[in-house]
């Protein structure tokens, strides 16, 4: 028996013992590898040639080899003098297939598995993949599927390759059969509930997933009501605990949120302690917290909010506000202390601008208002942004200011922008709900050759009108940003056509317009024009015109133009924010044929009501007269206001609102006075694109003239729906509107298309 032990043990330990035996290295030979190169092998051995070989050194040898994760096996044999490594490699990946997914996309599997080594190609470690199907099956669970399964399946190949096939059953989402709010006592339950996006499992929700469970979810839940107690004077508030209870079968889920309310306090005293180079007195002018209003976090976040932006404007980019809520003792009143610490003051090192491929880098760096070495400023980097918006050649404009690593008192700016294309040499058809189809050509760029200057050549043909223009604009004329445009137009207009009443108008003309900044938003303008006027009555030529032809059928006018203008929006095309607004006034020089002048007041606000949802305002006023031998008969015809249609009063048909004339069939003459209305609400279809709106709009308007009085039960109005998109061709605009207090003699037009005019 003892003999039998001790032949076993020698059976066993023989490796060891062989390898007791210390001896100098002469060669290393590499036996069993089939796809790696044998230099790999010595890359890794800790040995080489005349190193002395002992227990030790084949511990830590094989250690290092299996570390790997090369090798299945690892041996240290000797031959003689010579070190036979005999090594087993891990098979390789030849493919690897994942069926069922249907929750998660291919590409987050796909990441998954290549962030864990388990790609074509690469060595095959079970270790890992098993990893993998716990963490795959692991986001279901996150998911509310908590019957999820995932098997693998390891099909060995030839050439020491395997096969991988990951099968996911994500079986269903589980459902929420109850939800338990317990601890709510001045506070209803379902006023809480209401506050949740997880609803219990009802009959009438059986094609809605909000009773589906998702860990997401309930934790962004959980968030919401503590948020609800928080902003209406519960500053105790407490959630003790959220438990969830699966059912056996994996398919129901039980939820119970236990909460504290704690008491109902009110705001006491507030102030800013540590207010450093800002005085203490106009921070806590930005404080929107009242004493003795019921605490709310929310009021706390936004002046918390404004303190830090108003130090930002210094350059103290890193500040760190902290509210301190101080209970009075005995009584149910929080006084708060904002605690200031300023850090370092920070200035702007760089500005690097990325994306303007075709935009010359001077033309975006004008509209900064943020400068190199400068001191930091939140405000100037706004306007910054907001004025590049405002240009019209960029979908988007996203400005950074990381830190400057290794410092405390720099950061870069990076201005990223992504173009829109602004015009090109086309063919053009387009249309309008007033002109019919147009037609024409020309050339069309608003940022020629990345200039930011704009020109314009248009050839247009529509049933009512014939036009040819030529126009360019240089922002830039001057260094201090003087604007000049030179307009040069010729148009043939059939005023029958354009469904009025009937006359023909001839005119040439020639202009220069100048635009003066005398704010960061506000500016004034000048210009003055010259034109040629032929006027020409046909036989339908109602009275009231025609009178005026056989007076004074040509002429020559020197226009003068002048006005103030602010523009404080956020975007050219599709604002969310701001306001604009301009009066002008536009006169004949005294001596012009025909003497006039008009004035126009027109404005919009924008207000964001969430981060896609804007409502517009917008309001215009409009009157003329004539002056010296036109004194008392109002405006020449041929300039009087109109309304109805898509730029004015949608649901109308385009100028057919206002005075007729006495004909048998009156058509539209305009008036000398025109007031127009529209409140809209505006919103990204889906997503958040930047080049589709939908909005849901109420129009007001009303052409009156000669002693008639604005009366606004003789206003008309309308409501509908409207869609525009910048399209590739160029804006595209179509409304639906319901005419509210039409007459039988309105012209109605519901549906109203237009194409190639900007956004009103």
């Amino acid at each position: 028996m003892k003999k039998l032990t001790l032949a076993v043990l020698l059976i066993i330990l023989s490796p060891l013992v062989y390898a007791a035996e210390s001896f100098v290295i002469s060669d290393i030979r590499i036996e069993g590898i089939e796809r790696l190169d044998a230099g790999t092998v010595y890359n890794y051995l800790p040995l080489k040639v005349g190193d002395t070989l002992d227990d030790e050194e084949v511990r830590l040898s094989t250690k290092k080899l299996f570390s790997t994760g090369f090798f299945r096996d690892v041996t240290l044999e000797r031959d003689g003098t010579v070190l036979v490594v005999n090594v087993v490699e891990r098979p390789s990946i030849a493919a690897i297939t994942v069926n069922g997914n249907k929750e998660l996309d291919d590409e987050g599997v796909k990441s998954g598995l290549e962030q864990a080594g388990l790609v074509q190609g690469r060595i095959f470690n079970r270790a890992e993949m098993e990893k993998v199907k716990q963490e795959i099956k692991e986001t279901y669970l996150s998911l509310g599927r908590y019957s999820a399964t995932v098997e693998s399946t390891i099909e060995d190949l030839d050439d020491n390759r395997v096969a991988i096939t990951i099968d996911i059953n994500e079986g269903r989402v589980a459902r929420i059969k109850k939800i338990n709010i317990i601890g709510a006592q001045s506070v209803s339950i379902k006023s809480l509930k209401d506050e949740m996006r997880l609803k219990d499992a009802r009959g009438f929700r059986l094609f809605s997933r909000k009773d589906q469970y998702s860990k997401q979810k309930l934790e962004a839940d959980v968030e919401s009501i503590r948020s609800y107690y928080l902003d209406r004077g519960y500053h105790e508030f407490k959630i003790t605990s959220t438990n969830v209870e699966i059912s056996p079968n994996k398919q129901n889920v039980f939820i119970s949120i236990s909460l504290e309310e704690g008491d109902l306090f009110t705001f006491g005293d507030t102030r800013v302690e540590g207010v450093g180079a800002v005085e203490g007195e106009n921070l806590l002018k930005l404080v929107t917290i009242e004493q003795g209003k019921p605490f709310s976090r929310k009021r706390v976040s936004q002046s918390r909010a404004a303190i830090a932006e108003r130090y930002a404007d210094d350059g103290y980019a890193f500040v760190e506000i902290r509210p301190v809520f101080q209970k009075r003792e005995g009584s149910s009143v929080v006084d708060t202390v904002f605690a200031v610490t300023t850090n370092q003051r920070v200035y702007v090192r760089r500005i690097d601008i990325n994306g303007n491929l075709h935009t010359r880098d001077e033309v975006i760096r004008r509209e900064l208002r943020q400068f190199e070495g400068a001191w930091f400023s939140a405000s100037a980097v706004q306007r910054s942004r907001d004025r590049l918006q405002r240009l019209g050649f960029f979908e988007s404009v996203n400005i950074e200011t990381p830190p400057v690593p290794g410092t405390t008192d720099q950061v870069d700016m990076n201005v990223v922008i992504r173009e829109r294309d602004t015009g090109s040499v086309q063919f053009s058809v387009g249309y309008s709900d007033a002109d019919g189809a147009i037609v024409g050509g020309g050339y069309q760029q608003r940022n020629l050759l990345g200039t930011g200057k704009d020109l314009q050549v248009d050839i247009n043909t529509s049933k009512s009108a014939q036009t040819a223009s030529v126009s360019y604009t240089n922002p830039y004329h001057t260094l201090d940003g003087i604007s000049r445009t030179i307009r040069f137009t010729s148009r043939r207009l059939d005023a029958k056509e354009a469904n009025t009443a009937e006359y023909l108008l001839n005119t040439n003309a020639a202009g220069l317009i100048y635009r003066i900044p005398i704010a960061e938003t506000n500016s004034f303008n000048l210009g003055i024009s010259y034109e040629q006027i032929d006027l020409k009555s046909t036989d339908e030529t109602p009275p009231e015109i025609l009178a005026s032809i056989n007076q004074r059928a040509k002429g020559d006018n020197a226009v003068l133009t002048m006005g103030v203008s602010k523009d404080t929006r956020d975007d050219f095309f599709f604002p969310t924010r701001g306001a604009t607004g301009s009066a002008s006034l536009e006169a004949t020089v005294p001596g012009s044929e025909f003497e006039y002048y008009k004035i126009n007041l027109q404005g919009a606000i924008y207000v964001p009501l969430s981060q896609s949802l804007t409502i517009k305002a917008g309001l215009g006023f409009g009157q003329g007269e004539g002056y010296g031998d036109q004194k008392g008969l109002g405006l020449p015809f041929f300039k009087n206001y109109y309304a109805g249609g898509a730029s004015s009063v949608r649901g109308f048909e385009g100028r057919s609102l206002g005075p007729r004339d006495t004909g048998d069939s009156p058509q539209p003459l305009g008036g000398d006075k025109r007031v127009l209305t529209n409140l809209e609400l505006l919103f990204p279809p889906y997503g958040d694109g930047n080049d589709k709106r939908v909005g849901m709009f109420f129009d007001g308007g009303m052409v009156y003239g000669g002693s008639e009085e604005l009366d606004l039960s003789k206003m008309r109005y309308s409501a509908g729906l409207v869609y525009n998109w910048f399209s590739p061709l160029g804006p595209f605009s179509i409304s639906y509107a319901v005419p509210i207090n039409e007459e039988s003699s309105d012209n109605k037009e519901e549906l109203q298309i237009s194409f190639g005019s900007v956004f009103r």
